[in-house]
């Protein structure tokens, strides 16, 4: 067991640690058990870093479990986008990969226990009979019809269920527990209904399948799982947790602990919204960097170790909060400032002549990657009489805090020479089309000669080797901090949240491999697109700013 001090401390561990100081435990074994109804979100990787970390740290074991119970909803493409998300993220889950739907013979058996029993029946109230009979928060539910069949008749109904003898919706299996019961859960809950559909891993095997509620707390019995930990929207669940397992013949009785999700600002994070999201084509998939899902994140330029880091800050309580979107982003920009090399991209391309530059070719420039970590070596930039710079990065009058280049004034040019601006072109509608500028040849890598104060630094791109590159700025995609409260979020996804915009890089960046983060300074870090840069058309896209100015733009 890694030494208790160098771990961090919540109050799931103080249940852990206390169970194997006990003898309770002589180990722990958690469980990782999505539903493949989806991808993976930034709230499953706070639960991922939870249940991982915990195996690693008491070395013990984490199981990968898709708790595969609807599979009208699930699919095999969700089952592997969230394994490689698990991968990704830095963890490996213990054995093979589990499904709850191998545990489906098991889970029959105990149902028909629980009939031979006397503690569950086969019910034939539909949907909304069964909603009505279930009463209210203020006043008790009523009895099925059929809720005291004998077990030997409710035994040859449920095989029949079984068999494909009734249609969806005609009945189901519900546990026997207490109609009057103050918690919802607990007032007969279905455990099996009918449902002909085609199951991603049985086939077609079965026609029906069980309830998750039912699946779940068997599925981590079987498994042999110490701690079951999930979210606070769970917790009224573990009453029908543990009454199943206590009715049942079962070796293992895992405890669930709940603890709370996580809730981030100017996001969605119910799986339902995000469906809504992508199929209604307001996003480009469930990668599309705009999404809180690790896939559209990893696009986006987040790295493993910066959602680690931040699961870490947010740490684990038993109180639902609001993290602030900005946490998030302290973590992605400090991981990037210390290891993404530096390069040069101008968004907003002004052209710039080097009218005193004579050399009938470029000069190809030694420029380091880092400016702080000299490990990350240097790059050859090419230098030559046209430039592209950003247009932000002049004006024809300035004050004296501006400290780029003015008309007149110097400015460096990162890694090459100082220039100064002599002249302005303009189009016919008044337009700044180009630079004129000189440059002082003695100062490469040296401050001029004569003392005079260069103050400015700016980045540039040399047109003749310049790389045509489209860069997608994306910015937060709602424009309320919690848009999962509107009465509809469609209506506030912010129309900012991606800017496209036609530039330049250099051409060391023609072989940029996805999802490399670089520093382009003064625009913020950037990465080249997953799905679509390539060499001959480049796409980045924006990570995140070089600094929160989100706040005063919305």
């Amino acid at each position: 067991m890694a030494d208790i001090e160098t771990r961090p401390t919540n109050f799931i561990r103080q249940i852990i640690d206390a169970d194997l100081a006990s003898g309770k435990h002589s180990g722990t074994v958690t469980r990782f058990p999505p539903e493949p109804n989806g991808y993976l979100h930034i709230g499953h990787a706070k639960s991922i870093c939870l249940n991982f970390g915990i195996a690693k740290d008491y070395q013990g074991q984490c199981n990968l479990r898709f708790d595969d119970t609807n599979p009208e909803k699930e699919n095999i493409d969700f089952v592997n986008s969230i394994q490689k998300d698990v991968q990704w993220l830095g963890f490996q889950w213990d054995g093979a990969v589990r499904y709850s739907s191998d545990y489906f013979d098991a889970l029959y058996g105990y149902a028909v226990e629980l009939i031979n029993k006397g503690l569950a029946y086969v019910c034939f109230l539909n949907a909304e009979e069964m909603r009505q009979y279930r009463g209210s928060l203020t006043e008790a539910g009523k009895a099925s019809p059929t809720r005291d069949t004998s077990p030997a008749e409710n035994l040859a109904l449920f095989e029949k269920m079984r068999a494909g003898g009734f249609k969806e919706g005609e009945c189901s299996l519900r546990a026997k527990i207490d109609m009057s019961s103050p918690f919802i859960c607990m007032r007969d809950p279905v455990i099996y209904r009918v449902k002909f559909a085609h199951h991603h891993q049985t086939g077609d095997k079965w026609c029906i399948y069980p309830m998750y509620d039912f699946t779940h707390c068997i599925s981590d019995a079987l498994e042999g799982i110490t701690h079951s930990l999930c979210t606070l929207e769970f917790q009224d669940n573990r009453r029908l947790y543990d009454w199943i397992l206590d009715n049942i013949t079962i070796a293992c009785h895992p405890q669930q602990i709940e603890f709370s999700r996580l809730n981030l600002e100017y996001q969605v994070m119910s799986k339902r919204k995000l469906h809504t999201l992508v199929e209604g084509a307001h996003v480009s998939g469930w990668d599309d960097p705009r999404m809180p899902t690790i896939a559209g994140l990893r696009r986006r330029g987040y790295t493993p170790a910066s959602l680690r880091e931040f699961a870490k800050r947010i740490g684990i309580t038993k109180q639902d909060n609001m993290i602030e979107w900005s946490a998030l982003e302290s973590c992605i920009r400090e991981d990037l400032d210390a290891h993404a090399p530096r390069a040069m991209a101008v968004l907003d391309p002004l052209k710039v002549t080097i009218s005193n530059y004579q050399a009938a070719d470029v000069e190809w420039l030694d420029v380091h990657n880092h400016p702080k970590d000299e490990t990350m070596g240097s790059r050859k930039v090419p230098f030559g009489k046209v430039l592209y710079i950003d247009r932000a990065d002049f004006r024809e009058e300035a004050n004296k805090k501006y400290k780029r280049m003015v008309t007149g004034g110097e400015v460096r040019l990162r890694g090459a020479y100082v220039i100064r601006a002599d002249e302005v072109i303009k189009n016919a509608d008044g337009e700044i089309v180009e630079l004129i500028c000189s440059y002082d040849p003695e100062t490469l890598g040296k401050n001029p000669a004569d003392g005079r104060k260069v103050r400015g630094v700016i980045h540039w791109v040399e047109a003749s080797n310049a790389l045509t590159a489209e860069f997608r700025v994306y910015d937060r995609l709602f424009t309320v901090a919690n848009p999962a409260a509107e009465e509809d979020f469609i209506q506030v996804i912010n129309p900012a949240s991606l800017t496209v915009k036609q530039g330049f890089v250099e051409p060391s960046l023609k072989t940029a491999p996805a999802e490399q983060a670089y520093q382009f300074e003064r625009e913020g870090y950037y990465c080249a697109d997953n799905r679509d840069s390539r060499p001959d058309a480049l796409v980045f896209n924006r990570t995140v700013g070089l600094r929160d100015s989100f706040a005063d733009d919305v």
